[in-house]
């Protein structure tokens, strides 16, 4: 049943006629529970109070179905604003983005002319960048391009997927760059052919990437709700002496605050994903699509309404 239930709203997550009508009707059946707002005025104010509650973020503009130049070179725009912002409120936030929002499904050009400027205005304004992970027909893609980036830029990150057979041999091929890495379980439907089908399995290979990566001596961010997956970082660190300021745990916005700022007390770099702007809805589709929980709660505020 919970495996159909996050099938059903994957699919969701894909349907561009659902994707215009929640931009025309704003934030509503509990979107805004993980969604900052559709400013980034609104951003901002979340921002401030995450921070005030020692808590570090990365926010990222939404955008999905990104499928001409005009509309890229705008989610770019989106992209540097919020950079701005950032520098100028001196805020404890990071970027995040999706390369196929600055035209990665486009052409090479774009997305590169789009990733430059970015990653100019942040270098500027002292803020570092993840470029997050999408399905796996773009996974080859997006790394050929960061490995170009990282060439050109030290503020440039991005994401591997534990449940992707290949992640363990993308870690070693990426470990001479030295890089900044998220790491993920994963939340797009794959095929068996290069997903494992498993949870046990994707969770021992989330394991085993954390500590690869870890034992390579770069920075690490582990993302995730899992309290397994926290518990055995905590062990691992400890076990090989590996500072804390090597490594930081992530979380989405609107999900387990309470331990989001039990991590903050324990000491640890607790970072949170925040999500803003009008295009919110295949977010969403994939927040209820990983935790039945998250369902719940939606259908609890629409029936209060």
């Amino acid at each position: 049943m919970e495996q159909l239930m996050r099938d059903f709203f994957l699919f969701l997550s894909k349907n561009k006629t659902l994707t215009k009508l929640a931009k025309k009707y704003g934030l509503r059946f509990g979107a805004s529970r993980f969604v900052a707002g559709e400013t980034i005025e609104r951003a901002v104010e979340v921002i401030k109070d995450l921070n005030k509650k020692g808590l570090a973020v990365t926010i990222d503009y939404l955008g999905e179905f990104v499928d001409n130049a005009k509309e890229a070179n705008e989610m770019a725009d989106n992209s540097i604003e919020a950079i701005c912002a950032i520098g100028r409120e001196k805020l404890n936030s990071q970027l995040s983005l999706k390369m196929t929002s600055m035209g990665l499904d486009i052409s090479d050009e774009l997305v590169m002319q789009n990733m430059r400027r970015i990653l100019d205005a942040a270098k500027e304004n002292g803020v570092f960048v993840t470029i997050d992970m999408e399905d796996y027909s773009r996974c080859q893609k997006t790394l050929d391009i960061f490995k170009q980036l990282k060439k050109e830029y030290d503020n440039v990150g991005t994401v591997l997927q534990a449940y992707l057979y290949r992640t363990e041999s993308d870690i070693e091929d990426l470990k001479d760059y030295h890089p900044n890495l998220r790491l993920v379980k994963g939340a797009y439907k794959e095929s068996q052919e290069v997903a494992f089908p498993e949870k046990k399995d994707v969770d021992d290979n989330f394991k085993k990437i954390i500590k690869m990566h870890l034992l390579n001596g770069n920075y690490t961010a582990v993302a995730t709700h899992d309290d397994a997956i926290i518990e055995y970082t905590k062990q691992l660190v400890k076990e090989y002496n590996i500072p804390n300021d090597q490594f930081e745990f992530q979380m989405l916005y609107g999900i387990r605050p309470e331990r989001q700022e039990q991590l903050v007390r324990e000491g640890y770099t607790m970072r949170v994903y925040v999500p803003y702007g009008t295009d919110w809805y295949g977010y969403f589709m994939r927040r209820l699509a990983e935790r039945p929980a998250n369902v719940a709660f939606v259908i609890k505020g629409i029936l209060r309404k």
